[in-house]
């Protein structure tokens, strides 16, 4: 069953692909954002955008990564999603202008959870950064420019993108439907250190 699910799933992304007129060269991210306009950022009570915090998370991002999917509260579908849909991409200096929107962000580590097969619109990134750095400054440039219509044919609703950070780790959630879940267990974390 899950072959004919996989089989099925790849011919309906190959006619997408052939829908949107797109060529296999054309898929390739430059380096070059596309600034879009992306909402305010909404007070959360229990973000660090009222507050200053000087709580570091502990642990890998991959570990950061695993306890922000195992606590969510996801609708039954997307958690399947979660365990069978993604990959972890490391994201090297080269492509930070395709997962955080500028060239200029510095930072210690990085990745990104997205979709193996686009079927839709979504990724969760989670970035260390440097002690002492502007993590305000840094979180306000990714709002900027980070750019949530970056996928083949499909895009999140810039209103869906949450930037966010506890201690040096910040988050990006381009979601249209499970993002809050995902950011409520982010901000979980906080208090389990």
């Amino acid at each position: 069953m899950k072959k004919l699910l996989c089989l099925s799933i790849t011919l309906i992304l190959l006619l997408s692909f052939s829908a949107c007129g797109t060529k296999p060269g054309n898929s390739v991210p430059t380096n070059t954002p596309t600034p879009t306009e992306t909402a305010e950022p909404t007070e959360t009570p229990g973000s660090d955008q009222d507050s200053d915090k000087e709580s570091i998370l502990d642990g890998s991002l991959e570990s950061i990564l695993d306890k922000i999917y195992e606590t969510a509260d996801l609708s039954e579908g997307f958690r399947d999603f979660t365990e069978n849909g993604l990959q972890t991409t490391v994201i090297t200096e080269e492509r930070r202008a395709y997962y955080l929107g500028s060239e200029d962000i510095e930072f210690k580590e990085a990745l990104a959870s997205e979709p193996v097969m686009m079927p839709s619109a979504y990724e969760l990134t989670l970035v260390r950064v440097n002690e002492g750095a502007d993590i305000e400054k840094i979180k306000e440039e990714i709002r900027e420019n980070v750019n949530p219509q970056k996928w083949i044919c499909v895009g999140v609703d810039p209103e869906n993108v949450i930037v966010d950070s506890i201690g040096n780790v910040i988050i990006i959630i381009m979601s249209d439907n499970e993002g809050k879940a995902l950011h409520e267990a982010f901000l979980a974390l906080e208090g389990q250190n």
